[in-house]
């Protein structure tokens, strides 16, 4: 993502880390040469404290420089020269003393001063920054004398100091970037244990923003992030069972509206129905009830079959029967829909596996590629019913290579699930009737089955129950169902 916490927080802290280390190195390369100087001046004092002691105790000798003032001024990094007023003896901690003696002498009869910087310049003492010519040096000088008129000079080199000053600037910017790349590891690690709870919760929320409340937070923790977590998860929850509420409410509400309209029609359709699909079968039932009781046959074998036709008739009058109560509750609105998120596939493989035997016995071959999960809204007793009346048809008019093919196909906010058959098409002429009560397209085959010409009426009853898009479509090769339902 172009704008992630984590990337941000790498950039933040890398960025910090970088600008602290060139502040440190401007720092180091702009004041290190004079708090050098100013720490050098310090330590020419106290030498000058030193040797002037040495002066007014009038113990200058070879001894004495070569041991406690000669390490002070060693561990100062300093040349001295000192020339008695009395008896002119020169005092030195250095081999080649000429050299000093000369730029003392410059200093004496005020030439050296020409190419110097004064610091510093006292009754006693002057001090300077000055470069020597015989070796083109630069020093930084104090000349003058002290109380007993002796006259001394004291220089340390500057170009030790500047040298040392380089090598620390370069180890700085190694370490500095040892320094960056490390932090930046560490950045990159901690950011990420950081923001990947904080990425886990922005996908939670996108998921429950397309009301897909499945997906929970996992990754704990007892702090805020943690919590927060938590705090989705119940949300997540309560959100799914209050969407699950005002579906049912806003089903039943359409329910209501649409009821008191109907009812009336419903009624009369419904008697007119009855009186029309019963006639056949009672007037079956009865004239060979009247056959049996006249005696027409008298062999056992016309009996029984006089009897397995009542029998057969009555059963099929009691089918329809229950179906007629299925539809009417459904058409009339009597029947509460209650509306869960449920697996539609896991519902399709058990309708399909439950009529696995029928399917043996007609040799029909099933096909059923859906593996992951496919979750719904819809009431999923009822729904079971559309998918097996839909198999259940396919099944009865299978022909040809005899396959039925089931799928389910995501569009957009919606699941469409498909029953395909091979054979036979529907003719055009019935297809915007097959939704009707006791129509029937092949009645001599709908008979042989024991169908009634109810089943396509009931899933219609119930698709209109869910406000949800249902139809049929030719091919060349067969015919498919279809039915949508929400995902969301």
């Amino acid at each position: 993502m172009k704008y992630s916490i984590k990337k941000q927080m790498i950039a933040i802290f890398i960025g910090l880390l970088a600008c602290m280390v060139v502040a440190l190195l401007v720092i180091n390369m702009t004041f290190l040469e004079p708090y050098y100087i100013q720490n050098k001046e310090k330590s020419f004092r106290e030498m000058y404290e030193t040797l002037n002691q040495v002066a007014q105790d009038q113990s200058y000798s070879d001894e004495e420089v070569s041991s406690d003032v000669a390490k002070q001024a060693e561990r100062n990094n300093l040349s001295f020269l000192i020339i008695d007023e009395t008896t002119g003896n020169k005092y030195t901690n250095v081999y080649n003393q000429e050299m000093l003696f000369n730029q003392l002498l410059g200093y004496v009869i005020n030439q050296s001063q020409q190419n110097a910087e004064i610091l510093e310049s006292t009754d006693a003492y002057q001090m300077l920054q000055s470069r020597d010519p015989w070796n083109e040096t630069e020093y930084l000088v104090m000349w003058g004398n002290f109380e007993d008129g002796s006259q001394f000079l004291m220089r340390s080199p500057l170009e030790s100091m500047r040298e040392s000053a380089a090598i620390s600037n370069r180890f700085l910017i190694y370490i500095g970037s040892v320094l960056i790349l490390a932090a930046g590891a560490l950045v990159w690690y901690f950011s990420k244990k950081l923001t990947d709870p904080i990425r886990e919760l922005a996908n939670l929320s996108d998921k429950m923003a397309n009301l897909d409340f499945e997906a929970k937070y996992t990754s704990g923790g007892k702090n805020e992030i943690g919590e927060l977590g938590a705090n989705f998860n119940r949300m997540s929850s309560r959100l799914e069972s209050t969407i699950s509420e005002l579906k049912k409410a806003n089903n039943s509400l359409l329910k209501d509206i649409e009821q008191k309209e109907k009812m009336e029609e419903m009624r009369n359709e419904f008697l007119g129905n009855v009186s029309h699909e019963l006639k056949t079968p009672i007037a079956l039932i009865q004239g060979y009830a009247e056959g049996l009781k006249d005696g027409v046959n008298d062999d056992a074998e016309s009996r029984d079959f006089y009897c397995d036709v009542i029998m057969d008739e009555a059963m099929k009058m009691n089918q329809m029967v229950k179906n007629l109560l299925t539809l009417n509750q459904l058409e009339f609105g009597d029947e509460d829909i209650s509306f869960e998120r449920f697996d539609l596939a896991a519902l399709i493989r058990g309708v399909l596996q439950s009529m696995e035997i029928l399917a043996q016995q007609d040799e029909l071959k099933i096909i059923f590629r859906q593996e992951s999960p496919v979750y719904v809204w819809a009431d999923e007793f009822k729904t079971e019913q559309v998918v097996r009346n839909y198999v259940s048809n396919a099944f009865h008019h299978a022909s040809g290579d005899k396959v039925i093919e089931v799928k389910i196909q995501k569009e957009g906010k919606k699941a469409r699930t498909s029953v395909f058959n091979t054979g036979t098409p529907i003719p055009e002429e019935d297809l915007k009737h097959i939704w009707e009560k006791f129509y029937k397209v092949d009645k001599a085959h709908t008979r042989e089955y024991g169908g009634n010409g109810i089943g396509l009426s009931i899933v219609k009853a119930i698709m209109e129950s869910f406000h949800q898009e249902y139809g049929v479509k030719n091919y060349d090769n067969g015919v498919e169902f279809w039915f949508e339902l929400d995902v969301e």
